[in-house]
């Protein structure tokens, strides 16, 4: 493991329960960075944050819902005084239907979740941030994003808006020391699993010329990186983790 100095920073991970957000939190932690873990299942979040360490604080909260995700950051702070760092990870994958096939409130439950949440979470936190005069954003988004899987329309159209989100927010907060980024994984052996088909976990496999999907922790290193200091002129930017899938 390469150091990366998040000594004295505070990280907010959401679902970082488990899967991708479990890594970072762990990662941001022997990094030296204090987190809080928003999740909206709070038994599963304080059974993670008891398995890390006294660095972590588990808070119950739905992302999709503005009013909550205030009072969220509100007690936040009051915990600990301030917010460095913001890593947008919660998600979920949806039913893998075609698009005629999609129920209109599948739809709208992905969207809701996967770019409602960062919208709302930036939005809630950004001012804090500026006032702060430092900031770290990095937005979980999904090669899919770059590229639509089928059967998952919902999904990768989730993952182009965060796309978007990111451009669009890196570009408003240029003019200060707040960095917006996105990364672009390839899927990862993660609970998230459990709500897709077989079919589809090995379309996605056989996408990937590394012929493996990619590790959370794999990720999670390239997300301390982003939420450190040292990314300090890359904004508005697209990572890409995908064993070589992503075409551009």
């Amino acid at each position: 493991m390469n150091n990366i100095d998040l000594n004295d920073r505070i990280a907010v991970v959401t679902g970082g329960a488990q899967g991708f957000g479990k890594a970072i939190t762990e990662r941001f932690v022997a990094s030296g960075a204090k987190v809080a873990i928003w999740d909206h299942d709070l038994a599963y979040a304080e059974k993670t944050a008891k398995e890390i360490g006294p660095a972590v604080t588990a808070f119950a909260v739905d992302v999709s819902d503005l009013a909550a995700v205030e009072k969220t950051r509100d007690a936040t702070l009051v915990a600990f005084g301030k917010i460095d760092i913001l890593v947008n990870n919660a998600g979920i994958a949806g039913i893998n239907k075609t698009v005629w096939d999609t129920d209109l409130d599948e739809w709208r439950k992905v969207l809701r979740i996967n770019l409602d949440g960062p919208f709302i979470c930036c939005k809630a936190i950004v001012p804090s941030m500026i006032a702060h005069k430092y900031g770290r954003i990095i937005n979980i988004a999904s090669i899919a994003g770059k590229e639509g899987n089928p059967n998952a329309a919902h999904y990768s159209a989730s993952k182009a808006g965060v796309i978007a989100l990111t451009k669009s927010l890196g570009k408003e907060l240029a003019a200060y020391d707040i960095a917006v980024n996105a990364v672009t994984p390839a899927a990862a052996r993660t609970a998230i699993f459990d709500q897709m088909t077989q079919q589809h976990i090995d379309f996605m496999l056989s996408k990937i010329p590394k012929g493996r999907f990619v590790l959370v922790e794999e990720l999670a290193a390239m997300v301390a990186w982003l939420a450190s200091e040292d990314c300090a002129f890359s904004t508005g930017a697209v990572f890409d983790i995908s064993g070589g899938r992503a075409t551009y």
